[in-house]
């Protein structure tokens, strides 16, 4: 196996993580912030749905472009002001699966040569297509273990 197909294939595995982890949960245990000053579950699930079109973006722009700009995004005006609160548990984990079954769809056509395609992050410097896809990868298994954490604080 290629470390292209590799990557693509712990790529396309994680939504299923992010799934058996929020499995269960009511939307009040959703909802609720058992740890101080952290996320709720569904926050942390629309922040990762939230980022996942960002991350692709990125994935893609460096595909196409040569040395394009990455813009950064701030995670905390966005949890401030797009109503994490209204937002479907279900919708957001849809999204989270259909960006990466699209990303993985184009990455698959890809050689292992695409890895080192450069982009420019407009606050990391440059990043090359292998980082932001292992970067996107780690993504939602980083956010699981909040998510566990939540569910053992809550007793579920």
């Amino acid at each position: 196996m290629s470390k292209l197909s590799s990557l693509v294939a712990e790529y396309l595995a994680a939504p299923r993580i992010l799934r058996q982890a929020v499995a269960g949960l009511s939307r009040e245990q959703l909802l609720a912030r058992p740890i101080a000053g952290k996320m709720s579950t569904l926050e942390v699930v629309v922040h990762i749905a939230d980022f996942e079109p960002i991350l692709a973006e990125r994935m893609k722009r460096v595909l196409t472009h040569d040395r394009p700009q990455l813009l950064a995004a701030d995670e905390n005006l966005f949890l401030a002001k797009l109503a994490y609160y209204e937002r479907d548990l279900e919708e957001e984990l849809a999204i989270i699966d259909t960006t990466r079954s699209q990303m993985g769809r184009i990455l698959r056509t890809m050689g292992d040569d695409a890895l080192g395609r450069v982009g420019v992050h407009s606050e990391r410097g440059e990043r090359t297509l292998g980082q932001l896809l292992t970067g996107a990868t780690g993504h939602i298994t980083h956010h699981v273990a909040f998510i566990h954490e939540k569910r053992k604080a809550l007793g579920v």
